[in-house]
């Protein structure tokens, strides 16, 4: 792994960080971070590497790293990634582990495998595992391929993603796009005995210097055994249900930490088209909620503009309000028309401007859908640190800012949660969380 100079050591020294984290997204970040706590680590949170001058580290026993790499241009999610991990490195992390969407990216210009190989050589190992499972959401990997809620994930709604839709559910197809190494199934009866394990990770060894190892993991029971027989390895990847079976070293910062409620205004910010989301939409409406619907054709019409919707924020004298540009798949492929990154770029603006005046009129809770709008909504508060509170619902946590104590964000991705998810997080976010 990457050197450590001597000034950083001893800048470092004391720190008990064993584990760091990286992550294709923000919210991919914090479903990390919230498994790792679950799991008994202490985690703090950054939105990007963080700035080598100036300000210490917080304590933490675990670091993620909160990127934007998924649907950037290789070269720079290489860069981006191994940035990450050289910033890991120098702080005495010793355990990486990749983390990338549980449904994975099934375009050849994917980013998953171009990271996953620069890592490997970065920390000089031969192979890794791809782990892209979470079963607590329905997400399972059987004999190489991945199941949404029993489905095969090419059969499932993940087909319709607006940025990465998924025509295939078997990774070595997936990788093969993306890696220049081979991939290897690994049926939950190889793990059981380690010495013939051993003995075909030798064999593999022989035939590529770089390869990939691709693990059952239908069931929680399945994860601890992964966990037993893969988890001290220099690097891991794969989605966030791994890593609630990852042990933290012995030197533990307690992380846990009183999630306070706040009783300021709360607001809701949907760019997600997930079928999951959609309901949640719906069940916020029926609620009573109010919802202001933003349409991408009126944007680029100049019907609506941002100022538009920011003055209709602070119009707003209800508790809680919603902007929503949340629609179903055939009226993303008409707003697509206008051009994918265009139509993505300009709401991610919008839901970037909104929650930064929300933050800055009083607003105490802000709470979205979709992890590029979730993206976007971190950038626009421009927050770098956070601690991690809580979750609303399994992978989405409520994230307390290191600067601002008095704010709450949850941040899912578009499949996550209940119907009744938005009435949930802001309960939770009001109340307070032990």
């Amino acid at each position: 792994m990457g050197k450590q100079s001597a000034e950083e050591k001893d800048r470092m020294e004391g720190c008990t960080a064993v584990t760091g984290c990286i992550a294709d997204d923000f919210t991919g970040a914090s479903d990390a971070a919230s498994f790792l706590k679950a799991a008994g680590f202490g985690p703090i949170l950054f939105n990007g590497v963080p700035e080598e001058a100036g300000g210490d580290v917080p304590e933490a026993d675990a670091f993620v790293i909160a990127l934007k790499t998924r649907t950037m241009p290789k070269n720079e999610a290489e860069e981006q990634v191994l940035a990450a991990a050289e910033w890991l490195s120098d702080r005495g992390v010793s355990r990486i582990y990749f983390k990338y969407c549980s449904t994975f990216d099934s375009t050849p210009a994917g980013n998953i495998g171009p990271a996953a190989d620069a890592l490997m050589k970065f920390c000089g190992v031969p192979y890794t595992i791809l782990c892209p499972a979470l079963p607590v959401n329905g997400r399972q990997v059987i004999s190489g391929h991945i199941y949404v809620d029993g489905k095969p994930l090419h059969e499932s709604s993940m087909k319709d993603h607006p940025l990465t839709p998924m025509w295939d559910s078997w990774i070595p197809s997936l990788m093969k796009g993306q890696s220049a190494f081979p991939c290897h199934v690994l049926p939950r009866e190889s793990m059981k005995d380690a010495a013939k394990l051993a003995r075909q990770i030798d064999g593999w060894k022989e035939e590529s210097p770089f390869f990939y190892l691709i693990p059952d993991y239908e069931n929680e029971d399945d994860g601890r055994r992964i966990a037993e027989v893969f988890g001290e390895a220099k690097l891991l990847t794969g989605g966030s249900g791994l890593l609630a079976h990852m042990t933290p070293g012995s030197q533990r910062f307690n992380g846990s930490i009183r999630t306070e409620g706040v009783k300021g205004k709360t607001l809701f910010l949907s760019g997600s088209c997930s079928k999951m989301t959609l309901k949640q939409v719906e069940e916020y409406k029926r609620a009573g909620g109010k919802v202001v619907d933003i349409l991408p054709e009126d944007l680029f019409a100049g019907r609506t503009t941002e100022q538009d919707y920011i003055k209709a924020l602070e119009l707003n004298t209800e508790d809680r309000c919603m902007f929503c540009s949340s629609a179903a798949p055939e009226d993303v492929r008409k707003a697509q028309k206008m051009g994918k990154e265009e139509v993505a770029g300009r709401l991610e603006a919008l839901f970037a401007a909104l929650a930064s005046r929300a933050a800055g009129m009083g607003y105490q809770k802000i709470i979205t859908a979709g992890g590029e709008t979730s993206g976007a909504v971190i950038r626009g508060l421009g927050f770098s640190a956070f601690r991690i509170g809580e979750s609303a619902a399994p992978g989405v946590p409520i994230l307390i800012p290191t600067v601002r104590s008095d704010l709450r964000l949850v941040l899912k991705s578009g499949n996550f949660g209940a119907e009744d998810f938005f009435e949930k997080a802001e309960e939770m976010c009001s109340n307070g969380q032990g």
